[in-house]
Order: C-alpha cells, then structure tokens, then sequence
C-alpha cells in the first residue's frame, strides 16, 4: 500500500507539472483566462500530492520522491489541451480506483477511508474539464466563443483543498 500511495504522489506532482505547461501555452496566447483555470489547477493537484505525503507521513509510511517525467509542452489548440487533460484525469481516476482495490484488498480501511476524498474529488475534476471541453467543441475555434470562455474560466479561484483528517 506504501509504495502504492508513493507512486501515487509522483503521479499527483506529474498533473501539476503537466498543467503547468497548460498554463504556460494559454498564457503565450494571452488567453489569460485559460492560463488562470490551469494555475488553479496546479495548485489543486499540488494540495492532492501534498495530501498523500502527508498521509504517509501520519501513518508512519517511508516517502520515496522520484523523478518526474518531462510533460507535454507544445499544443495545437485549446480544444486539444482540454482533451489531454480529460484524459489525464481519466488516467488519475483509474488510478485511484487501483488503490482503493488494494486497500480493500488487504483490509486497510484507514486508506479506504482516506482515499474515498480523493475518488469523490474525481468525479468533479472530469466533470469540469469535460464541460470545458464540450464547450470548446460547440464554438468550432470561433473567436468569439473562445474569448467568451476565456472570460468565464478568468473567474476561476484557488480554494485549498480541505482533506478530513490531513493538514496540508
């Protein structure tokens, strides 16, 4: 379950990494509200890491930091990048559902407990990247549509994630 929840916290600080060069491609088209949805975005998965490391550190867990893998950084539109998240947090709900299925497995209903947060998160985090993306895929890169999605999204804040039972 440790070396699980380990690798788990190297695939949470990869999502931050690679939003953050989402973050950087919306903001080299000044689309500034796309590039605040992913600076938000960083900070969330940087919360969903740091609360898997401070987890292991509760319950006594060693934490092996290891290399992150080099992120995507060139896109071709903003439909496509939104379709690579969705993706991205596709892959993240999988694996999550692993570790679930190792914790019941071995009968650890204290990480069941614990990752139950991060399951229920998910279903929100596919939720708004999946509405993004729909949007984006109704304007057919119409300039307008975009402009007005960029506004949208400009209002997007940073809120801390409040993890039951861990201090980030």
């Amino acid at each position: 379950m440790i070396q699980a929840i380990n690798q788990q916290i190297n695939k949470e600080f990869f999502s931050a990494y690679f939003y953050l060069a989402m973050q950087a491609y919306f903001s080299s088209l000044n689309l500034d509200g796309f590039a605040n949805y992913f600076k938000v975005q960083v900070q969330e998965e940087r919360d969903h890491a740091l609360g898997f490391f401070n987890y292991l550190n509760k319950i006594g867990g060693k934490i092996y930091l290891t290399e992150l893998q080099k992120p995507q950084n060139e896109f071709s539109s903003p439909q496509e990048v939104f379709e690579l998240a969705l993706q991205h947090e596709q892959t993240i709900t999988q694996s999550l559902h692993s570790l679930m299925t190792i914790a019941r497995e071995i009968n650890d209903h204290t990480t069941e407990i614990f990752l139950q947060w991060y399951i229920t998160e998910q279903t929100e985090e596919e939720e708004n990247m999946g509405r993004v993306l729909n949007k984006l895929r109704l304007i057919k890169g119409d300039g307008a549509g975009l402009f007005m999605i960029d506004s949208e999204l400009a209002q997007r804040i940073y809120t801390p994630a409040v993890i039951p039972g861990i201090t980030l």
